[in-house]
């Protein structure tokens, strides 16, 4: 008989019912408690999946608990602290929600507090669990369209939040090349949060991989915003999106759409954890790919920041973007604070001064 893992989940917004459509697909698994400051989200959320342990502090729940594995599915800016929260109680692993944290200073905390503790520390990026992507991916290393030269993707509501997705995309594909360095800028001519988060109303970033291809990202710049991109290589083309591949090549005599179908990425994503935990699998969601994502829109802040290409490693620990704001270099010129999340707060908030543990994911 199967080992099952005691999973707490921290935040009930909506990107919490993707963790628990996952754990509900593996039966390694099994949510015995749940973690959120809003009464209304814990009862929802509790009633709607049967979970009695319910929980206003999250660190009660975490010392109460002998939890195996806990998820974050909370705003941005408390993905960071309560990652290093939990791996303090040492579970197994962790499965955090995407971006991994909002500057790299964060990102390295989180590592050091999961290796220090023996933790698997995994971020949610879903879509590597994608049965299209993975074809993808795999034609790619296949050799389908030749050495690959070039990469697109269209994105909107800010770098950390959808675009995070974009460049994930971009290194999964080509079997997780190492970004080299990168140039963009940003506009911020209003006063433009997302999850509480001080973000850029439209950004375009180039970065240079070390397999020889560039990567592209318009961010609301571009009328298609979608998960997925275009792929130039030597021997042909590649057009990706969530539902199917269009591949021409030299071979293909024109295009060839190819979908796939497979397992429910949540559900994938929750399997490969079980079996990283067991050492039967690596993790494809293991923080060094959460945290590359995040170094490159931390290298297109920079880069607009310094006026310059910045070569990877990014070295500044703190967010580019918010030094920029706090020196006056990004003055609001069409002022009212609003955040283009705010749907997702409860009561009579529009603004998320205090973020709750909610969250809900593009």
């Amino acid at each position: 008989m199967s080992t099952v893992y005691r999973v707490g989940i921290i935040g009930c917004g909506s990107i919490s019912h993707l963790h628990m459509k996952g754990y509900l697909g593996e039966e390694r698994f099994e949510v015995v408690a749940l973690s959120d400051p809003v009464a209304e989200a814990r009862q929802d959320f509790g009633d709607r999946y049967d979970i009695g342990k319910r929980y206003a502090d999250v660190r009660e729940m975490m010392d109460k608990e002998e939890l195996d594995v806990v998820s974050i599915c909370t705003w941005h800016k408390l993905h960071a602290p309560l990652t290093i929260a939990a791996c303090a109680r040492r579970p197994k692993a962790i499965l955090c929600e995407k971006p991994m944290a909002v500057n790299m200073g964060e990102c390295d905390e989180m590592m050091i507090a999961a290796r220090r503790n023996d933790v698997k520390l995994a971020i949610a990026h879903q879509r590597r669990f994608n049965p299209v992507w993975t074809d993808a991916r795999n034609l790619i290393a296949e050799g389908a369209i030749g050495d690959v030269r070039h990469v697109h993707c269209s994105g909107s509501q800010g770098l950390l939040n959808d675009c995070s997705h974009m460049f994930d995309f971009m290194r999964y594909v080509m079997s997780d090349p190492a970004p080299e360095w990168v140039l963009g800028n940003i506009e911020r001519k209003t006063d433009r949060y997302e999850r509480d988060i001080r973000i850029e109303d439209r950004s375009a970033g180039i970065v240079g991989f070390d397999n020889g291809a560039v990567g592209q990202l318009l961010q609301e710049l571009h009328p298609e915003r979608r998960q997925g991109g275009y792929l130039y290589g030597t021997d042909g083309m590649m057009d990706v999106n969530e539902q199917r591949v269009l591949l021409i090549n030299s071979k293909t005599g024109g295009w060839e759409e190819r979908s796939s179908t497979g397992e429910d990425p949540s559900v994938g994503q929750a399997v490969e954890l079980a079996d990283w935990i067991e050492g039967k699998s690596e993790h494809r969601g293991e923080a060094s790919n959460g945290r590359a994502a995040v170094e490159i829109i931390m290298g297109i802040y920079e880069s607009a920041r310094l006026h310059e290409v910045v070569q990877m490693p990014v070295r500044t620990h703190s967010s580019p973007i918010e030094e920029m704001i706090e020196a006056g270099d990004l003055p609001v010129e069409r002022p009212g604070r609003y955040d283009i999340r705010a749907f997702l707060l409860r009561g009579e908030s529009m603004q998320g001064e205090t973020p709750d543990e909610s969250d809900e994911e593009g």
